[in-house]
């Protein structure tokens, strides 16, 4: 199938970018005020930076840092000089970022030492020997600690490479070339590595920032930029529509009030639980709002009310859902702006253009509208596959190209999907997918811990999170302070929104006949433990 986008690769469309946008503001964070033209300049410097450093085309790069104007730099420079780049969630501890490493094979990581009061080069050297894939760590933001790499000095290097050698490079990129490699959790318990290419990449976003009507704008970037939709919905989408990337570190209520009428922002995305949030504060009317134009949620169940409130007390022209998984580009189905509120607030919308999406059975039969079964996709979106694992891969890449995702909707006649159930047990906590099998392999480096069993139960503030039931090894104390000691322990061992905010010890598990725990049964003794 023909890419109808103009660009097949991310070298391309900065380049294009800068050409219908010079003048436009194209980055906005501190001191730095970049048009599109100068934004290029300075990608094209990272690039040749990395291409001084020995980085050749297909080498993998890790991004472990929040929403800064340097993320954005190593990335598309890493681009540009042909290597692959590995985002790493912000909420990993030391322990996740080095399996992530390893797994990737990363030559270089780019991180900080002061996000959060974490200093995430000594987390990784806590959590033993940093991989010996990785040659260089460059600090972009903190203290540069003994054997790092300050990200000046890392950029300084690009006064060594003609830029006509860095054009050659960037020319290679093809579309079938990786861009990213995009880390995902799963049922075995490791994360897996999506491999995405750039042509889909290009196509996919293209499609979506057309869907939503960015055009111009001036996007406040709250999710993360090591997610599909803040690097690819975000960055990428701003660079096809001339839009002012204008990144945002932590989410909190004054902070982003604030900065709507101080930057004039005019695109806010986030999950439901950020404008739900935003809704509930006193003396919203302080804020000048009216700026404020578009807004794309999702990942979570959204009230109607909701989507009511959105464009009548904060302005939204247009609020639209979408859903997708990171082995599907990000992306497989979106609503449009004009449906109906009801449609917006309850399903995920239809396919996108060249996506196919149905509702089959276990036996891959294509179920009745308005019955459930599990979501496949079928497109360019698909991702190539696992990194290293070919099995994973054919275990959810079927012969026909559809993709399993795992989870169970509902199909209307009109073709948008409600998203009802999931068949991996996967829970969302604020906007994060949480998976248990992961969670419990964790978990299960506690000395105290002989069995743990994890799953989702709903929260008001955060949509779902993590309720373990845990036999004890013996001689481990059962009481509240061993249980508050654990949670302790969690959060201090994986990121936050997987660590289980209550903790229930129990003498066995129910299991069926083949000795499988039942999740089931634990949901509902959860929720009827928590009243």
């Amino acid at each position: 199938m023909n890419n109808p986008a103009p660009w097949a690769t991310i070298p391309e469309l900065i380049d294009d970018s800068a050409a219908r946008f010079a003048t436009n503001e194209a980055m906005v964070d501190g001191d730095v005020r970049w048009n599109f033209a100068e934004f290029r300049d300075e990608i094209h410097r990272g690039a040749r930076a990395f291409m001084a450093t020995g980085i050749e085309a297909g080498d993998r790069i890790a991004i472990w840092a929040p929403n800064v104007w340097e993320w954005a730099i190593a990335a598309l420079g890493a681009h540009c000089a042909g290597a692959v780049v590995v985002p790493v969630n912000t909420r990993f501890k030391g322990r996740e970022a080095n399996y992530l490493l390893a797994n990737s094979g990363a030559r270089m990581l780019f991180t900080v030492t002061d996000f959060l009061d974490t200093d995430y080069v000594a987390a990784l050297r806590e959590a033993g020997d940093v991989p010996a894939s990785v040659e260089e760590v460059v600090v972009m933001r903190g203290e540069c600690p003994d054997g790092t790499t300050a990200f000046a000095d890392f950029v300084t290097r690009a006064d060594g490479v003609d830029d006509a050698d860095r054009a050659a490079r960037s020319a290679a990129v093809t579309g079938d070339d990786l861009c990213h490699i995009m880390f995902t959790s799963g049922t075995t318990g490791d994360p897996k590595g999506a491999m995405l290419i750039h042509s889909a990449i290009c196509r996919a976003y293209l499609a979506w920032a057309s869907v939503i009507g960015l055009d111009e704008d001036r996007y406040l970037i709250v999710n993360p930029f090591f997610h599909s939709f803040g690097l690819n919905a975000g960055i990428l989408a701003c660079l096809m529509t001339g839009s002012t990337i204008i990144p945002h570190s932590v989410f909190d209520v004054p902070s982003v009030m604030n900065r709507i009428p101080e930057e004039r922002i005019s695109m806010l995305p986030g999950p439901p639980a950020i404008y739900q949030t935003i809704l509930n504060t006193e003396d919203l009317d302080q804020w000048d709002m009216s700026s404020l134009r578009l807004a794309v949620t999702g990942a979570a169940a959204i009230p109607v009310e909701m989507i009511v409130q959105m464009r009548e007390r904060l302005g939204f022209e247009k609020v639209v859902t979408g859903y997708g998984l990171t082995e599907s580009s990000g992306m497989a189905t979106m609503c449009r702006h004009d449906d109906d509120p009801e449609i917006i607030a309850k399903t995920s919308g239809r396919a996108v253009e060249g996506v196919e999406v149905l509702i089959m059975d276990p036996e891959g039969n294509e179920v009745a509208r308005g019955e459930p079964g599990e979501i496949v996709v079928r497109g360019y979106n698909v991702m190539k596959g696992y990194l290293n694992d070919p099995e994973k891969t054919a275990e959810t890449i079927d012969a026909d190209g559809w993709l399993h995702t795992g989870d169970i909707g509902v199909m209307d006649d009109g073709g948008n999907i409600d998203i009802t159930d999931r068949v991996k047990d996967m829970f969302i906590n604020g906007g994060f997918n949480a998976y248990p099998a992961e969670i419990e392999n964790l978990m299960m480096n506690h000395p105290d811990i002989g069995q743990v069993a994890v799953v989702g139960v709903p929260d008001e503030r955060l949509g779902e999170v993590g309720y373990a039931f845990i036999v004890l090894a013996p001689g481990a104390a059962r009481d509240d302070a061993a249980a508050e000691a654990m949670r302790t322990w969690c959060k201090a061992e994986m990121a936050n929104y997987k660590a289980p905010r209550h903790i229930e010890f129990v003498d066995e598990f129910p299991l069926n006949a083949s000795g499988k725990v039942l999740k089931y049964e634990l949901r509902g003794q959860a929720t009827a433990a928590l009243g």
